[in-house]
């Protein structure tokens, strides 16, 4: 048996609302709607089993997460001809951050969508964000990767990313905080809190701490990326939003 039999109408009175949801933001029909519906179905909710494998977005997610981040990597690398591969690496990790990928969630509202356990607590954090690399891969296994190529940067990057203003904004706040503690003698620790999951999955989570105070802390795939995160919530809250 297939682990995802294809559909060519979806039946079910949830599919066919997420069936409408995914042709009104990205305008296209899911040919297969049960990898779009596995797309949005957090592991805490996961019932299906094949094999040893419980169905949820996990390993779709895994495959979202290259695709996504191949796409862009070739825009990228086709709209900035003269620019080295530094300044291509940051615009890349800028765009498909978890943070710029939860806030792209929100706004596109897969809140409503995501199938999820009532109380998730710090998960729900990097929910939305999974969940978005989730259906890069559906995309990807439904339609090809040039069609999922196609989606990214059309209808996502084209759309909600402002590559100008993201060249011209300098977000290295780990940085500016340690120069910022090395000016006025503070003693600043990026201290590991937690680290949690598998391979791929591996989830950090780091706290800043300034002369033994418990600032701002962060979760992210890395620990420079959950750095970057805390150190960025640490300085809006020592310097504001400028």
């Amino acid at each position: 048996m297939a682990l995802f039999p294809q559909l060519s109408q979806p039946k079910d009175p949830q599919d066919k609302e997420l069936y409408l949801y995914i042709h009104n933001i990205f305008g296209f029909y899911p040919k297969n709607i049960n990898l779009y519906r596995v797309a949005f179905t957090h592991k805490s909710v996961a019932a299906e089993t094949v094999g040893n494998y419980h169905v949820s977005n996990e390993r779709m997610e895994y495959l979202g997460d290259t695709v996504l981040s191949t796409a862009v990597a070739d825009y990228l690398f086709h709209t900035y001809p003269t620019q080295p591969e530094g300044f291509l690496t940051e615009m890349r990790s800028r765009i498909v951050s978890r943070v710029s990928l939860n806030k792209l969630s929100q706004k596109l509202g897969f809140d409503e969508y995501i199938r999820h356990a009532p109380d998730m607590g710090n998960n729900a954090r990097s929910m939305g964000g999974n969940a978005f690399e989730a259906l890069m891969g559906a995309i990807y296994l439904d339609r090809g990767f040039d069609f999922a190529k196609k989606i990214i940067i059309e209808r996502i990057v084209k759309v909600h990313i402002d590559l100008e203003e993201l060249q011209n904004t300098d977000v290295n706040f780990k940085s500016k905080l340690l120069e910022w503690s090395q000016k006025n003698k503070k003693k600043l620790v990026f201290q590991l809190l937690d680290e949690s999951g598998e391979s791929h999955k591996k989830q950090y989570h780091v706290q800043i701490v300034i002369d033994g105070t418990s600032y701002s802390d962060a979760y992210d795939r890395s620990i420079r990326g959950a750095e970057q995160l805390a150190a960025e919530k640490t300085c809006k809250t020592l310097f504001g939003e400028g």
